[in-house]
């Protein structure tokens, strides 16, 4: 049996539930953001501190690799040690690695920087969500300030992009890093006013660490066995290796947890068919979306030639976009429900790919971009607003924290695995054009082009499929909120 322990609100609690919005929303847009802003940097990275090639991508690779296997256990440390707690740890790790990674010397300490920096984004987002749950009860208000925590989670990419672009410009790539700084004091200041505590007080004091330890190893060799594959190759010794030992972590994993008396991951929370279709929707989602930024963006700087400033200020549209829709993807799914959205929103993504996939070598931003950088917005704001709500729809509070923790996993996981699908695609492709084509380069306009349109292509399925599975899988009737008894979220004593 739990209970749910929860600090007493201030006075004036219901103004303040909005003022700890914006709190948790801002953490949450600086890790997101920074997921993205780095890209836009690394060329004046690799001059500055002498990267060669190959370790240049460890810049990513280091903070994803943190960042996707340790969501799971922030979210459920977040539930056992207080969720105000773990997010101001979080913070704090996030903040001080993001002034380490501005004053870094060498590519070995910006690599282990970034790693520290993935590890306090991983135990401060889930924290962050699951204190959204527990301050907003299911309903219009949850739908309400989910719809703006799905604006901050879908702009963050296309303004890190931007922003990215605008201070390496301006200043130099370490104020990519130095402007987490002063927000994350003045969220971590503001936070025990603004923030109640909230935890699941349990009967006992088991910690699952097995299953911790098998998850998270898990996904870090998965993030780290697929980013190595796209560079080096799907079918070597070292790449079939790594991914062995990845899916055996994580099968083993599942099988601990059917037999832990207090599991990391209850799976009993799978019978909720909307958390496990958005879950599914949230990795294929995943999968399409952070490889679509990924493309775009070295099709604008390779193939157009744009500088990373103007790179960035390409993405105002789709930014403004989601951030327009997000307000009105809440309402239809407080009015509709989850199923009569998510799968629109899923589509939508789909058509914005097949247009990326026919963009052409000398393509015009407002003829060829900007109408796609449209419909992907509005797909991205009818996806990500409903699969964070169905998400969380039907969770005990006692699981608020693992909940978070499980969307934000997919939808890293999701985002690892198609950054290298569509790398490999691009590239094969890319080099088969070459092959075909007498007197091509590598790196010309129309082999990369023709590269980018196959992953497009891929990535447009993926998108496709994760519309229909998401239409297929949620059932349940039009704003008819999803709900399973307490106690079938209890653990057992």
């Amino acid at each position: 049996m739990c209970a749910e322990i929860v600090a007493d609100a201030p006075a004036g609690r219901l103004d303040r539930r909005w003022l700890a919005l914006a709190v948790i929303v801002t953490a949450q847009f600086m890790v997101v953001l920074d997921v993205a802003i780095v890209n836009v940097a690394l060329p004046s990275i690799k001059t500055d501190l002498n990267f060669s090639q190959e370790s240049l991508q460890w810049v990513i690779t280091a903070y994803a690799i943190f960042f996707g296997g340790a969501l799971l256990l922030g979210g459920r440390l977040a539930d056992l040690l207080g969720r105000r707690r773990l997010f101001i740890i979080g913070l704090a790790i996030f903040t001080v690695a993001s002034l380490l990674d501005g004053l870094a010397w060498s590519e070995t300490s910006l690599i282990v920087f970034r790693a520290v920096q993935g590890l306090g984004a991983a135990l401060l987002s889930p924290a962050a969500l699951s204190i959204l749950t527990t301050t907003f009860r299911e309903g219009r208000d949850r739908n309400l300030a989910l719809g703006i925590w799905g604006a901050a989670s879908g702009s963050g990419g296309a303004a890190g992009v931007l922003l990215g672009g605008a201070l390496t410009s301006a200043l130099s790539w370490s104020w990519i890093f130095f402007i987490n700084v002063p927000v994350g004091l003045a969220v971590m200041a503001i936070s025990p006013v603004l923030l109640r505590e909230s935890r699941a007080e349990l009967n006992h004091r088991s910690f699952d660490f097995a299953g911790a330890a098998s998850i998270t190893g898990g996904l870090m060799v998965l993030v780290y066995a697929l980013t190595r594959a796209a560079q080096h190759g799907w079918a070597t010794a070292e790449s079939v290796g790594l991914l062995a030992a990845a899916a055996t972590l994580i099968g083993a994993f599942f099988v601990i947890e059917l037999h832990s008396k207090a599991p990391l991951l209850p799976l009993r929370i799978f019978r909720l068919r909307t958390l496990s279709a958005s879950n599914l929707s949230g990795l294929l989602m995943g999968g399409a979306i952070f490889s679509q930024f990924f493309l775009l963006t070295l099709y604008m700087q390779q193939v157009l030639h744009y500088s990373a400033l103007e790179t960035g200020v390409a993405y105002i549209g789709l930014t403004l976009t989601i951030i327009a829709f997000s307000a009105i993807s809440q309402a239809l799914v407080t009015r509709i429900g989850v199923r009569l959205v998510l799968p629109f929103g899923l589509a939508f993504s789909a058509v914005a790919l097949v247009l990326f996939a026919r963009l052409p070598v000398d393509g015009n931003y407002f003829t060829d971009l900007f109408p796609a950088f449209i419909i992907s917005g509005l797909g991205l704001a009818l996806a990500f607003v409903p699969m964070s709500i169905g998400a969380l729809t039907g969770v005990g509070q006692s699981e608020a924290g693992v909940a978070s923790g499980l969307i934000n996993t997919t939808q890293q996981i999701g985002g690892a695995i198609g950054v290298a699908v569509a790398t490999t695609v691009a590239t094969t492709f890319t080099a088969r054009y070459v092959d075909t084509h007498a007197g091509s380069a590598a790196f010309s306009g129309p082999a990369l082009t023709h590269g980018f349109s196959v992953a497009f292509y891929v990535l447009a399925g993926l998108a496709a499929l994760g519309a229909v599975l998401s239409a297929l899988m949620l059932g349940a009737k039009p704003g008819h909120a999803e709900r399973a008894p307490e106690a079938a979220f209890e653990l057992a004593a």
